[in-house]
């Protein structure tokens, strides 16, 4: 079950439901694969709406492994994510706003 308050997400991978999450550990690993700018510019693209679905694969990357997943962002390139890349979208933006949010400002 996902735990909102924890910072969790659920996202169905290849039929399997996943707990991502992003851990300290999680945002320093994506903050130094991304290839310019900071967490912060990260977020700024998403709030302007100028997300790529490279940023989107790096979050979702992030989160599966805050949550335990030990494979790479190769392993996802032929993987079927239960709602395709809007879905994936969603879930990228939900991790950041939980990372980010005092939990009682998240709205469940």
């Amino acid at each position: 079950m996902t735990n909102p308050y924890r910072g969790e997400v659920a996202l169905e991978i290849d039929g399997v439901q996943h707990q991502l999450r992003l851990t300290l550990g999680a945002l320093a690993e994506l903050e130094a694969g991304l290839d310019s700018g900071s967490l912060m510019d990260l977020v700024a693209r998403f709030e302007g709406g100028k997300v790529s679905s490279r940023d989107v694969l790096a979050l979702i990357v992030a989160g599966l492994r805050g949550g335990g997943w030990q494979g790479r962002a190769g392993d996802l390139l032929a993987a079927e994510i239960s709602g395709g890349p809007l879905a994936a979208a969603r879930v990228a933006a939900e991790l950041l706003t939980r990372a980010f949010l005092p939990p009682e400002e998240i709205a469940t």
